[in-house]
């Protein structure tokens, strides 16, 4: 299992924060545009737990991928994890928190996956999932920093 984590401090208020990474439909926003990044079902302008969003996203190695994730764990303006159903990986879990710091609030983004393919898998992971993930990651903090941090 491989591990991806970043956090960033962003000059918001909570309930701010909140109202921007509950929503199923921001995930756009904060997807680099070379992903053709689409959501495919109706999303309620809220998440709930239990909530299946199903998208299409164009990924290195795997090309166009549909892709289902579970919503759960929510605990509002706190954290809540969105776990892959059907997709690309083998396993899938990423875990979002917010923190309340002196300096602002720490977003914290925790993933945790297993590529497909085996030992194929491993290596591919090594040449080119890994890095294509923390590019991935650094453009969402890029965003959010744009956004937030004014």
């Amino acid at each position: 299992m491989y591990q991806l984590y970043q956090e960033q401090v962003l000059d918001a208020n909570i309930e701010e924060l909140w109202e921007f990474v509950s929503r199923p439909e921001n995930l756009n926003e904060i997807t680099p545009p070379e992903m053709d990044f689409t959501i495919i079902t109706d999303v309620p302008d809220k998440m709930h737990n239990g909530l299946l969003v199903e998208y299409k996203v164009t990924l290195p190695i795997f090309g166009a991928s549909e892709w289902v994730t579970e919503l759960k764990h929510i605990i509002p303006e706190k954290q809540f994890v969105d776990e892959q159903r059907l997709g690309p990986y083998t396993f899938w879990y990423h875990y979002h928190g917010l923190e309340e710091t002196e300096s602002g609030i720490k977003m914290i983004d925790h993933v945790r996956y297993v590529p497909p393919y085996g030992p194929f898998g491993k290596i591919a992971n090594s040449l080119i999932i890994s890095s294509k993930l923390d590019e991935i990651f650094s453009y969402r903090k890029k965003v959010m920093d744009e956004r937030f941090n004014k």
